[in-house]
């Protein structure tokens, strides 16, 4: 019994290591012969997991449990034990179909279920939570954890499981569900701000990925948290959709709280925030409906899981006029406190403080002229140039590390940019050879069908000459002839990131 008692007081909290000594002992002094808790067991008494509340008053209920498990458990062969303790499925089953055998579990059917949970968490802590069955019910409907559960098909361990999964990678540490932030989300149903629960965002593994700077990421997390928009703007291919796409992504935690939209000139309001939309009624009926439109369907999806950032990008977005297709939601791009009627519902709305905006801008696009001061006043603008850092440097990174043999191509870049110096939005971005399996063919095609174009669109109405300047073979020839290599132009090796990554393009 004292055995019993001691498995028993293992995981329970609420009571002070001499307390549980003490009852253990009191036990153990009724055998003729003398029986102390060894030093080491007696030591991990000291930390609980579960706390029985109420349920310490059934204690003889929850001992019955646990006897009639050892009985019952001592029943099985050796090797029929082996494998049940093995397996973790097979273990909740053995102990949640056990047969009552004794009167006092006979008549109190519902009681001990404590001890299941205790036994659930000793054998495999990384399957079963340190918690009662009516704390788990709570955790795995919380609405706040709900994007965590991709299978909803297990029990509901396994819905917990995948919940502290998606949680452990959202905040980059280990955690308690009985922590005061996190238990505050499942027990009270509210919300709290994602800065609360975050804690501090891990950018090493993504800043390898993309070849940049961590502290570069780090900056635009903040820029985001400042103001809730930013804008990375430059020339094309230097990678500013696919950062954004990316970061956004690594912020957010999951795919489905990101979402993409591209601008073009013919995009409105109605398109973007609300209004009034085609739809067939079924029999062939053309009917006008009010829509939503992806503004205020992401700002919804924020606003139902305040707990956790949500991302919405717009790529390109200066093609569009932009007071035109943000309307009066324009105004809460600043004033994310206040509330203005929606022009087509009489609906007020607000924009949810876990919403956040990345734009990209190309700066080759002549509509750059039609960003007003109205919209820089509400943005941060991140420079993407391949003439400064850090983007500067990143095609040698990527280069180097997946195709050491051509990192002359960026050297030629390098050249080429050079001789646009007056022509600065001109610069050949990076992402035009962050290809997988770079060879000199393929370099020789992406320049003539991709880069030339680009080039000769940018210098139009200039002279012959100037534009066979930048033949690829005069330009390999010149950094030849110049024995100067772009590493020498590297960022600091502190900078020097990047271990692996993808093709990143604008």
């Amino acid at each position: 019994m004292g055995e019993a008692l001691y498995v028993h007081y293992l995981s329970v909290s609420g009571t002070s290591i001499d307390g549980k000594k003490h009852r253990i002992n009191g036990i153990l002094r009724l055998s003729p012969e003398r029986v102390d808790i060894p030093q080491k067991l007696g030591d991990a008494l000291q930390s609980g997991l579960i706390d029985p509340g109420q349920g310490s008053g059934q204690l003889r209920f929850q001992l019955a449990r646990l006897l009639e498990f050892v009985e019952q458990w001592k029943q099985k062969g050796q090797y029929e034990r082996q494998e049940t303790l093995n397996n973790p499925s097979e273990f909740k089953r053995f102990l949640f179909n056990m047969s009552v055998t004794g009167q006092l579990l006979a008549s109190n059917a519902g009681k001990g279920s404590l001890e299941r949970d205790i036994l659930l968490h000793i054998v495999h802590p990384d399957t079963f939570e340190a918690t009662k069955s009516e704390y788990k019910d709570a955790i795995a409907n919380a609405k706040y954890f709900a994007d965590f559960i991709t299978d909803r098909t297990g029990d509901i361990d396994h819905k917990i499981q995948q919940i502290r999964n998606g949680l452990e990678a959202k905040l980059g540490r280990d955690f308690d569900f009985w922590d005061g932030d996190i238990k505050a989300i499942w027990e009270s149903g509210q919300p709290l701000p994602c800065k609360t629960i975050c804690g501090p965002i891990n950018l090493g593994d993504l800043a390898s990925k993309l070849y940049l700077p961590a502290d570069f990421l780090q900056e635009i997390n903040t820029l985001l948290e400042d103001k809730k928009q930013v804008i990375f703007q430059g020339p094309p291919g230097t990678g500013k959709t696919y950062v954004a796409r990316e970061l956004a992504r690594h912020l957010a935690g999951s795919e489905g709280r990101v979402a993409l939209v591209q601008f073009h000139p013919s995009y409105d309001y109605v398109d973007f925030v609300q209004g009034y939309r085609p739809d067939s009624n079924g029999d062939g009926q053309l009917t006008y409906g009010l829509k939503d439109g992806p503004l205020l369907r992401m700002a919804q999806r924020a606003r139902d899981n305040l707990g956790v950032p949500h991302y919405l990008i717009i790529d390109e977005i200066n093609r569009a006029n932009l007071g035109k297709v943000f309307g009066e939601l324009y105004y809460l791009l600043e004033y994310r406190d206040d509330e203005v009627i929606l022009q087509y519902s009489d609906k007020a709305w607000s924009l949810p403080e876990n919403l956040y905006i990345i734009g990209t801008m190309n700066t080759a696009d002549r509509s750059i002229a039609l960003v007003d001061l109205a919209l820089r006043r509400r943005f941060y603008f991140v420079e993407f140039h391949p003439d400064k850092g850090p983007i500067k440097g990143l095609l040698h990174r990527y280069l180097r590390a997946k195709s050491p043999d051509m990192e002359w191509i960026a050297d030629v870049v390098d050249e080429a940019n050079e001789l646009l110096s007056d022509e600065p939005q001109a610069a050949v971005g990076p992402s035009h050879f962050m290809k997988p399996n770079l060879d000199e063919e393929r370099i020789k095609r992406i320049w003539e069908y991709g880069v030339l174009p680009y080039i000769e669109e940018r210098l139009f109405g200039q002279d012959e000459q100037r534009l066979a300047e930048f033949d690829l073979g005069t330009l390999r020839r010149a950094v030849a002839s110049s024995g100067v290599s772009g590493e020498q132009e590297e960022a600091s090796p502190t900078e020097l990131v990047g271990t692996g990554g993808n093709n990143a393009s604008d």
